[in-house]
């Protein structure tokens, strides 16, 4: 987790814009640096660290000896940089696991470089030698990027939008700035003058397809048989692979665990793996939520089995009600459920800043999107239905649940990492048929929940028991996080308000008082920038009015709730 910022072509003096990366200082507490571009008097790098692996060379921008031309920004963790240091015989000056880009690079080509990449990350790679400027993102945007490019040819690239809403430029309407795409990479010509013209957007690799980098993957040959025996065992095999490359880290790692069936899986194995691998520390786990949530007595019978260092952080309805607005400044988003969704885990993870020396979080998002885990699956029509809306979901995750993830952690400098996305693990999951994907006896992630059945891995009980969002099972089975914020914004927006929503607000209008407070926060906080979020996340198949579970008229809550 780091802060990236750069800027090509500037018509502000450098020291005025600086002040604007400053913005995301959270994200790299360990430390800052700007730097000018030499021959190019209106370009810099800004970059703000979390020491994760090398803390010796780590500072960015990255420049080597063997390529004084080259200067890379980048925010992430590319897990095969010494398979791939290996296997092309490449000279490394540091152990900083993005030195691989630059060999690559000079080596391929940048299609090839970023497709070579298991990892998560978001690059700024300068040639000055052949004067091009490179960005790229990873499949799932698990890390995040964003730009702002003027009619003229400036240029800025930050790793969150609250870092470019500031620059100064020349152009007289306001610029807009925008998410950059997961998956792809941009090629720009960067003039004399510092501007730059985008010459080149294209995609370099999809969640559907096996990623170009599994040819020099370590993971043990998977069977090719369809078999659910066969399936189920590659499935264990991919899943543990993606657990164990994301042990890569100088720093103590630590694991969410809401005593769901993801954040188990993850915490359980994780818990495995750090004692095969004699890790000096016990994992630390954390739940969060209030004394009888169903989540925090869940992840309790976890935490026991699996003999993890856990910590239950208790929060009430009205310290989450009062972090909303920096939880939504963080965000810079107004979607309903992510906001809901995310109080619970920026209030854990100011915990574990605070209280804890864990800097290396796990978690478990992903796994809903990839093995069809939302309760409205039930109603997919077909399964090529279900099939196509889980690499939907997949696709969006960077305005959802990927975004939620990672703002709330990286808000207190902390790095997140989530195994279910793992590039492997994915294209397989999707490459297999479409009926062995869907729910199946009632149970939605029917095969990802048989797969690890009789390990003892994580209690049965917990191995099936039923999806509850986040956003709900923080709070009392009883009464539900998301009907407290309710019934206290209630409140903060009056009828009339509500009946002129739709004038108010044109892009994505408000249909509940809740989310029309939402949105006044966004708005007073990101006045005009309504388009970052394209539309809310709502399910499909049913009639909802709300995007949560409990919503549903096939919820049904575990009996023992």
């Amino acid at each position: 987790m780091c802060g990236i910022w750069a800027l090509f072509g500037s018509d502000e003096c450098l020291s005025v814009q600086c002040t604007s990366a400053m913005k995301i200082a959270h994200r790299g507490p360990d430390a800052f640096r700007f730097e000018n571009v030499n021959g190019f008097t209106n370009c810099c790098f800004g970059f703000h660290r979390l020491a994760i692996v090398d803390r010796l060379y780590g500072m960015q921008p990255l420049r080597i000896k063997k390529f004084p031309f080259l200067w890379l920004c980048y925010n992430g963790e590319i897990y095969n940089h010494l398979a791939l240091k290996e296997q092309f015989d490449f000279e490394h000056q540091t152990n900083v696991d993005g030195e691989v880009l630059l060999h690559l690079y000079s080596r391929f080509d940048i299609q090839k470089m970023a497709a070579l990449l298991d990892g998560v990350f978001a690059f700024i790679l300068l040639d000055t030698a052949n004067r091009k400027v490179f960005l790229g993102r990873d499949t799932y945007g698990v890390r995040p990027l964003f730009k702002l490019v003027t009619d003229n040819g400036f240029l800025a690239v930050c790793s969150e939008a609250k870092g470019l809403t500031e620059l100064s430029h020349t152009m007289s309407s306001p610029a807009s700035i925008d998410p950059f795409l997961p998956g792809h990479f941009e090629v720009f010509d960067l003039k004399l003058n510092g501007k730059v013209k985008s010459i080149q957007m294209a995609q370099f690799h999809c969640c559907t397809k096996e990623p170009a980098h599994a040819a020099y993957d370590t993971v043990e040959r998977l069977r090719t048989s369809f078999d659910e025996e066969a399936v189920k065992s590659n499935i264990r095999a991919l899943f543990e692979n993606a657990v164990r490359k994301r042990l890569m880290s100088h720093r103590r790692i630590g694991c969410l665990l809401s005593g769901g069936l993801d954040s188990s899986l993850v915490a359980a194995t994780l818990v495995k793996l750090a004692k095969e691998d004699k890790l000096k520390y016990p994992i630390q786990t954390f739940s969060i939520g209030s004394d009888d949530s169903p989540d925090v007595l869940a992840a309790r019978k976890v935490a026991a089995h699996i003999g993890s260092e856990h910590h239950e952080v208790n929060f009430s309805v009205e310290e989450g009600i009062q972090a909303i607005e920096e939880v939504i400044y963080h965000l810079e988003t107004y979607d309903i459920t992510t906001i809901r969704a995310s109080v619970a885990m920026y209030l854990v993870s100011k915990y574990i800043r605070q209280k804890t020396d864990s800097v290396v979080i796990f978690s478990g998002e992903g796994s809903d999107e990839l093995t069809q885990g939302y309760i409205y699956f039930h109603k997919a029509p077909t399964p090529k239905a279900a099939s196509e809306d889980s690499v939907r979901l997949l696709k969006e995750l960077y305005l959802f649940d990927v975004l939620r993830a990672d703002r709330t952690t990286a808000a207190h400098g902390l790095e997140l990492r989530v195994p279910f996305l793992d590039h492997r693990l994915t294209a397989y999951y999707l490459s297999l048929p479409e009926e062995m994907r869907i729910p199946r006896s009632g149970v939605e992630k029917h095969l990802l929940r048989d797969s690890f059945k009789g390990l003892n891995l994580i209690p049965e009980e917990i191995l099936w028991r039923r999806k509850e969002a986040f956003s709900d099972g923080v709070t009392s089975a009883k009464k539900s996080w998301y009907k407290c914020l309710q019934e206290h914004l209630e409140s903060m927006v009056n009828d009339e308000q509500m009946k002129k929503a739709h004038v108010t607000f044109p892009h994505n209008p408000p249909h509940t008082k809740e989310a029309y407070n939402y949105r006044q926060v966004f708005e007073k906080t990101f006045p005009g920038r309504a388009k970052w979020l394209s539309h809310f996340w709502m399910p499909r198949w049913i009639s909802a009015t709300d995007p949560s579970a409990r919503t549903l008229s096939i919820y049904k809550p575990d009996k023992d709730e």
